[in-house]
């Protein structure tokens, strides 16, 4: 008999994934399933194994993707068959998320469960928009109430006449669609029209929107934005410091959404750094990396390192794949041997130098052209021995370059590009549906995949404001090829050099258009 599984209930935080719990985060790492709600950020999906059973539970008002009941059951049965079972809840279980209901089935079905607290959008959206629910000077309490009871009670609750006599700050989740009906209430209930308003929706994630007014024009301001779901009213003098303390919709790319094309295990770089500065970020991996089909010479090319005068990696997929196979021949690094190692940009160059060898020669861009030059710079490479590790399909203008110098090259493939056509995280389905203010490349491949994927001229035609931004000239080629055009092209060929590329380009837009 199979050993009963476990339940863990786990507050996913409010929808920046870097608010997730390490506990949290732990837990999903070893999940057999996976159960989520539809304020979860998808983002977080990918710290389940790839082989967890990851089910949608829906849990949105007026749209339950798997009815309550059934998901107490579901939650149930799979701990039954003794899997590890995380159930992934948006903001705190036990806030107004009915974790407590499904508390009470496991704890009636004698399912181990455990819950983990998550940070609440209570206090987390507030804080994203520049306002804090207390303040030493202005209120030392706060009160949190629903604005979405259960529709099948007759009446209502809540008493808004004592909420109203409260001292300190009001919040009221899910209460958009009521904001009318609810400040009228308050007012009604002896609270000044002129009372401080503030709405924040889809609070600490690139999409967040917040609104201003007072109880009197609240309901007029939220209606002429077309203010939709989910979403925090904070309802109090603290939200006259919001002109102060708002720094997150103050970063420079605040309020721009940024499509990142590279790999998965090379996007989080770039995606972390346009979070920073505040972008709403779509993760799209057009390409993964595989084994080369042709091993062959990549093994009579690690069998002959030592004949070698000069090894060239031209990306850090690149240097990634060979020490993978390297590792496999041999158990020492100084089976390298004696040769000299150059690196094609920076980040290539930084890869190495994570491994501890020393990088002899580094031009900074992948024009052929030019690396031929710095070799040339560097030394007469006339019958030198050179190892040119790269993908299985690449330009052979870097070999012809070395070679018209004398050098005696082997084109080596230590790995292949292949297209990505996973949606793991419904990003690529909310580009189609929305579109997005840029698209960043970050190498020839990833242009070629992504238009195979998408048609990237029809996506430009069908979202006019959509930019393309290139980190280097051999990028740029390939956008040209589709007679395209970047918007810009990175000066210094890095994911660096990208991220302030689109930065400057957006600050010079937008004192453009202040100027105006």
């Amino acid at each position: 008999m199979k050993a009963t599984g476990i339940v863990y209930l786990v507050g996913a935080g409010p929808g920046d994934a870097g608010l997730m719990t390490l506990r949290g985060a732990e837990l999903l790492s070893r999940a057999d399933v996976v159960v989520y709600d539809a304020l979860v950020n998808p983002d977080l999906l990918r710290l389940a194994p790839k082989s967890a059973e990851v089910i949608y539970g829906g849990k949105r008002s007026k749209d339950h993707a798997i009815p309550q009941v059934d998901l107490n059951q579901l939650l149930v049965s799979k701990a039954r068959e003794g899997k590890c079972v995380v159930r992934l809840k948006g903001g705190d279980p036990y806030i107004f998320g009915r974790g407590g209901e499904e508390a009470e089935e496991l704890a009636a079905a004698q399912i181990p469960f455990e819950v983990v607290p998550g940070i609440s959008s209570v206090v987390a959206a507030p804080n994203y928009a520049g306002i804090p629910l207390t303040h030493r000077a202005l209120c030392s309490s706060y009160t949190v109430i629903t604005g979405h009871e259960d529709p099948s009670k007759e009446e209502s609750s809540i008493d808004w006449a004592q909420v109203a006599k409260a001292p300190g700050t009001k919040v009221i989740l899910m209460g958009t669609e009521r904001i009318r009906k609810i400040a009228e209430a308050l007012v009604a209930h002896g609270m000044t029209e002129k009372t401080p308003v503030a709405m924040v929706r889809w609070g600490t994630t690139g999409r967040q929107q917040s609104i201003e007014g007072t109880l009197a024009t609240i309901g007029d301001v939220a209606e002429q934005n077309q203010f939709a779901p989910p979403s925090v009213t904070i309802i109090g003098d603290v939200v006259n410091l919001r002109g102060k303390l708002n720094w997150f919709e103050r970063r420079p790319l605040f309020g721009r959404r940024i499509v990142v094309t590279r790999t998965r295990e090379q996007a989080s770089q770039l995606a972390r750094r346009l979070w920073d500065l505040g972008a709403e970020v779509l993760e799209i991996p057009t390409i993964k990396i595989v084994p080369p089909e042709n091993k062959m010479d990549l093994k009579d090319a690690l069998l002959s390192l030592h004949e070698y005068d000069w090894v060239v990696f031209t990306s850090p997929n690149g240097v990634t794949s060979f020490f993978d196979y390297f590792f496999k021949a041999f158990d020492d690094m100084r089976d390298i041997g004696g040769v000299r190692i150059a690196a094609v940009g920076p980040a290539t160059a930084e890869k190495l130098k994570e491994l501890h060898l020393k990088v002899d020669l580094m031009p900074d861009e992948y024009v052929a052209g030019k690396i031929a030059k710095a070799f040339e710079s560097y030394q007469s490479i006339e019958n030198l021995r050179i190892l040119l590790m790269r993908a299985e399909v690449a330009n052979r203008e870097l070999p012809k370059a070395l070679e018209k110098l004398g050098a005696i090259v082997d084109d080596v493939a230590c790995y292949q590009t292949v297209p990505e056509t996973e949606d793991v995280n419904g990003a690529a389905a909310k580009l189609l549906e929305t579109g997005a203010d840029w698209i960043t490349f970050t190498s020839s491949s990833t242009v070629e995949h992504f238009h195979a994927r998408f048609d990237l001229p029809k996506l430009v035609g069908k979202f006019p404001r959509l930019k393309l931004a290139s980190i280097g000239p051999e990028t740029s080629k390939a956008i040209k090829g589709l007679k395209l055009a970047p918007a810009l092209e990175a000066r210094t060929h890095t994911v660096g050099g990208l991220v302030e590329a689109i930065s400057g380009f957006d600050r010079e837009t937008d004192h453009e258009l202040n100027r105006r």
